[in-house]
């Protein structure tokens, strides 16, 4: 099969949260042909260092720069054309509907008129109009579109913020929606592109999943769309009250749950990276029939040595790894700490995080100054709090050896989606304590302890337990083992996306070419074998051709369908 990789900011560069599961999905999958489709996020992506080496696989790669757009300049045919479309859009945006459960643009489409109807057909009215006429950046930030955007606030039915628009607001919505809908200005999008694919996998929401939807309307190439971070919930929480005005958020908001609906209603099937993002996707709009959860996949071989009986276990430390942030809830952590080292005074904890960027670093340092508050009498070079930051290649090893050196992996943190740093602990054989926050409790599945988030009395209490208790620890570490060896391999991964892109390809066959050219999965298997398959009467048939296959009266698939 040939499959269309959309990316963006990830694979090929070594870049993004996504490119290391997308270079083993690569890698894993030699049997097929990949075409890599990546949406860049900066000129630094552009260097040749920030390139991985491509397997044979590979046999195109075509990156499109985001953060800059150009357009042509509209002659009036044009013009109107898109302030018909843009007007849709922002109607469809703009009006108060009674969405399930809430949720901006989780209407079930279909009716005449719906809103979801709506925003998809003008969507595409503008992908058509940017194949015909060039690129829509200059159009989306044109009086149009902004004197499109006030009309919709300003209808009777309108969301109630976006009625309080002002310019600036209209200013900033235009600016936001032009840098959302510059996938449409694309040429990806005929036979010789992504029209040439048996099947497009967005490797996350938004933008690449937005190229996907394109490919399926102009050359009918089945999407699957993966998130193991929901897009929709990604936006909601980085959109909080001190981001812009409220009208500017509710817009916004009701723009991308648009658009996620109409992600989910043509995909031809979801992956979610767990139940936790498999709930926000239905929450979202989408079919539960048409999801599917796959783990991601952790190389289970780093950690193999940290799984064997050491004798240099130390069964008086604490370990904490992971990507540090405020979400990660470190204070938590320390306060719990705190109260363990009044039970176990020889406890120590050692907590080894990458930051996030600079605002990771600046959250690093305030919680090394709170340690040093929570421990003033610590002597010197002997503190029982270490904070080592870690990153790039030895962070490979420095967090495997973390585990194999310590009693107790603790994981903390007041939001999480997949817990990463849980599976590695589990695969290092270690007993974990951990926050019930995200996919924490579906991925321990009862092989660890399990307590509320931003409790400090509990997760200290766990703690204490299982340091008192040797033989409990050894348990539950050889069954955290087993259960990510089971679920959370990069192997287990890789063939459960094998499974889907046969699925996808066996149930949408892409009808291109002439019509005599063959179809994958259109005849029976049984049909290669020399041998009579449909009784004596039937020996005038071609060898290899049953009689259902050839008898006229039978209904074809498209009538079957």
């Amino acid at each position: 099969m040939r499959i269309g990789l959309l990316t963006e900011g990830g694979h090929p560069y070594v870049s993004g949260d996504a490119w290391l599961w997308c270079e083993r999905l690569v890698r894993g999958l030699e049997q097929h042909e990949f075409d890599v489709y990546a949406l860049g996020h900066g000129p630094h992506q552009d260097a040749d260092g920030h390139r991985v080496p491509l397997p044979p696989q590979v046999r195109r790669v075509r990156t499109a720069p985001l953060w800059t757009a150009e357009g042509p300049a509209y002659g009036r045919r044009a013009r109107r054309r898109f302030a018909e479309c843009y007007e849709e859009l922002a109607g469809a945006v703009c009006a108060r509907a009674g969405a399930a459960g809430g949720v901006p643009g989780a209407e079930e489409p279909g009716t005449p008129g719906s809103l979801a109807d709506r925003f998809g057909s003008a969507l595409y009215g503008l992908a058509e109009l940017a194949r015909d006429k060039g690129g829509l950046a200059g159009a989306l930030r044109s009086d149009i579109a902004v004197r499109a955007l006030e009309r919709a606030c300003r209808a009777p039915r309108a969301l109630c913020a976006a009625h309080e628009a002002r310019v600036s607001d209209l200013l900033t919505i235009a600016a936001h929606l032009e840098r959302a809908l510059r996938p449409l200005s694309l040429d990806w999008y005929d036979d010789d592109t992504l029209g040439a694919a048996d099947l497009c996998h967005a490797t996350t929401g938004g933008p690449p999943a937005l190229c996907g939807l394109l490919a399926r309307h102009f050359c009918g190439v089945p999407l699957l769309v993966t998130e193991y971070a929901v897009h929709l919930r990604t936006h909601y929480l980085t959109s909080g009250p001190h981001t812009a005005a409220p009208a500017v958020r509710a817009v916004l908001a009701a723009f991308h749950g648009r658009l996620a609906a109409e992600v989910y209603r043509a995909a031809e099937l979801l992956t979610a990276g767990d139940a936790h993002a498999r709930r926000w996707q239905e929450r979202c709009g989408a079919d539960r029939a048409r999801i599917r959860t796959v783990y991601p996949g952790t190389a289970a071989e780093r950690f193999a040595e940290a799984a064997e009986p050491a004798l240099r276990t130390d069964p008086g430390t604490l370990v904490w790894a992971g990507q540090a942030d405020p979400a990660k809830d470190l204070e938590t952590l320390l306060y719990a700490f705190a109260e363990v080292r009044r039970e176990e005074p020889k406890t120590r904890l050692r907590v080894l995080g990458t930051p996030a960027g600079p605002e990771g670093a600046a959250y690093l340092g305030h919680c090394r100054t709170l340690a040093a508050r929570l421990f003033p009498d610590a002597a010197e070079g002997d503190h029982p709090v270490s904070f080592e930051e870690t990153g790039g290649p030895a962070k490979q090893t420095g967090v495997a050896d973390a585990y194999a050196a310590c009693a107790v992996a603790v994981h903390s943190g007041g939001a999480e989606g997949f817990p990463a740093g849980l599976v590695e602990a589990m695969l290092s054989g270690r007993a974990t304590v951990s926050t019930d926050v995200g996919a924490v409790a579906e991925v321990i599945g009862g092989t660890g302890l399990v307590v509320p988030p931003h409790d400090p009395r509990a997760l200290a209490e766990a703690c204490v337990a299982l340091l008192r208790d040797p033989e409990r620890r050894a348990r539950l570490g050889a069954a955290a083992r087993a259960r990510a060896l089971e679920l959370f391999t990069v192997e287990r991964n890789t063939m459960a996306f094998h499974g889907i892109y046969l699925e996808i390809a066996a149930r949408c066959p892409v009808r291109r070419g002439a019509p005599d050219e063959p179809r994958p999965f259109a005849a029976p298997a049984e049909s290669l074998v020399p041998g009579h398959w449909t009784g004596p009467e039937d020996h005038a048939q071609p060898r290899g051709v049953p009689a259902w296959a050839a008898d006229s009266t039978q209904p074809s698939v498209e009538e079957a369908r």
